[in-house]
């Protein structure tokens, strides 16, 4: 994977490793969220977009005339992250946070990193209800927690020295989604509009938080890390 810097040597090299070399807790997000996709195929047109109104994230819900499905109001920041738009953009999503997830959750471990990824997608749908409340249209996606992750990667890359300053990618990155999000044409998106200021939340989420949740040993130490493992 991208910036992993574990090599095994010797003749067993290989020999036990998986197919799918990807830490725990990034096989189990990915297959939870396949998974809510599979099960989404099985119900009627109707009862879909129901599930994607209750489940997805409404600015409107939040900021409009108190009322409605509180069981919704109280998951729909964690649940409308492990919903998707199609099979194109979890696929996009998925194959994103495979490919700079894995150093993340090796850095911080397990827990850590699902506290993490769950928090950054928090992070990522407060912005996007503060930018847009008077919305009424659902967001669904991964997106603002892989931003997050992303943010988180290039955090670790500045402190092993691969990187020397964070800010010119960092406003690139930025940069990218204004555009996209005001002119539209972002990859994968099938011509959908995108929460673009949820993907900015989350990855400046990202920059400033993975220190919160590093582990104590390496947050107290004045020394980088020497890998990304």
């Amino acid at each position: 994977m991208p910036f992993d810097d574990m090599r095994r040597h010797g003749p067993e090299r290989g020999a036990h490793e998986r197919a799918i070399n990807l830490p725990p807790a990034i096989l189990w997000i990915i297959g939870l969220n396949v998974a809510v996709h599979l099960l989404r195929e099985l119900l009627s047109p109707s009862l879909d977009d129901r599930l994607v109104l209750e489940f997805g994230l409404v600015p409107a819900a939040y900021t409009g005339v108190p009322g409605g499905d509180w069981l919704s109001l109280v998951a729909a920041p964690i649940t409308y992250q492990f919903i998707h738009g199609g099979w194109i953009h979890l696929g996009v999503n998925m194959l994103t946070l495979a490919a700079f997830g894995a150093p993340v959750e090796r850095f911080l471990g397990v827990r850590r990193f699902v506290a993490f990824y769950l928090s950054a997608g928090l992070a990522a749908g407060l912005v996007h209800v503060l930018s847009f409340p008077d919305s009424a249209d659902p967001v669904v996606g991964a997106s603002g927690a892989i931003s997050g992750v992303f943010g988180a990667v290039l955090v670790l890359l500045w402190r092993v020295g691969r990187m020397p300053s964070l800010l010119p990618i960092a406003a690139v990155w930025i940069a990218l989604n204004v555009f996209f999000g005001i002119f539209g044409g972002t990859p994968g998106a099938g011509g959908q509009p995108v929460a673009w200021t949820a993907h900015i939340g989350g990855f400046v989420y990202g920059l400033v938080a993975l220190r919160l949740f590093a582990p104590r040993s390496s947050r107290n130490d004045s020394q980088p890390p020497q890998s990304l493992d």
